[in-house]
């Protein structure tokens, strides 16, 4: 006879809270990454930022997709 044994902890609603909990964090690491993407650019000078053909305008966006992708 043949036992098939799952851990309790891959269902039910602790498996839930803690995918969720994992998912906040991992969000968290993205936008921490995120915002400190955008205080380094925005330190640069103009001329730097001239240099390698950055408006500073740009540089949000610039950011979202370096650090979420395209």
């Amino acid at each position: 006879m043949a036992y098939v044994s799952t851990p309790s902890a891959s269902f039910g609603p602790f498996a839930r809270l803690s995918a969720l909990v994992e998912g906040l964090k991992a969000r968290r690491a993205l936008y921490k990454e995120y915002t400190a993407t955008v205080r380094e650019m925005m330190e640069l000078s103009q001329r730097e930022l001239d240099d390698i053909g950055i408006s500073r305008f740009d540089i949000k966006e610039i950011a979202r997709q370096h650090v979420y992708g395209a």
